[in-house]
């Protein structure tokens, strides 16, 4: 004869720990993602101020070339500026050179630095001119002649205005940035054409 039992199984607490286990679960999934998004936030906002400082600092002293013309036989004069927001500068961290083909196409290049800058009219220069400070300023207009000087550095000997020819003007103020113009010199190279 069987003997009948009224037993039910009670299946209550293991749904509840399954439960627990899957929200546990969840809560460690959602801490790695967290981290994950925290630590790629992070990352790009160092990128973006890096990239933010070599802007600044490329942008920061650039030379804004206003004008260059020829001002006398085998001379040139350029008028410029600094960037805006510029750093002050001292005129003599700022270099220039001036690449051409040169005599048979075998190449030339001049440079110098811009120490003999002035302010725009002033025959002074900056050094003079800046209450005891040597520096090129923002939103100050300067200019620069640049002059034949036979076995000197600093002057305009291989690449002086040739008819017909392009050369090459490259800046590089300080730590900032580079300005790269062509000098378009046409069929007349006289006093007062201009180049750029």
């Amino acid at each position: 004869m069987k003997e009948n039992s009224n037993e039910k199984s009670d299946t209550i607490a293991a749904i509840g720990i399954g439960a627990m286990i899957v929200f546990i679960a969840l809560i460690l999934v959602a801490a790695v993602a967290a981290a994950v998004i925290i630590q790629t936030a992070e990352k790009l906002q160092q990128n973006a101020q890096t990239t933010g400082s070599d802007a600044t600092d490329m942008l920061s002293s650039k030379v804004i070339i206003m004008s260059i013309h020829v001002s006398a036989a085998d001379e040139l004069y350029i008028t410029f500026e600094l960037a805006p927001g510029s750093s002050d500068i001292p005129p003599a961290n700022v270099e220039w050179s001036i690449v051409c083909p040169g005599a048979a196409n075998t190449g030339g290049a001049d440079y110098g630095t811009f120490a003999q800058a002035s302010f725009v009219g002033n025959l002074n220069v900056v050094a003079a001119q800046a209450v005891g400070q040597n520096l090129l300023v923002a939103h100050t207009t300067y200019d620069l002649h640049i002059v034949p000087t036979p076995g000197a550095v600093g002057g305009l000997d291989f690449c002086t205005p040739v008819a017909n020819e392009d050369h090459t003007l490259l800046i590089q103020s300080f730590s900032g940035g580079f300005t790269f113009e062509t000098l378009n010199y046409g069929s007349d190279v006289s006093v007062g054409a201009v180049v750029v």
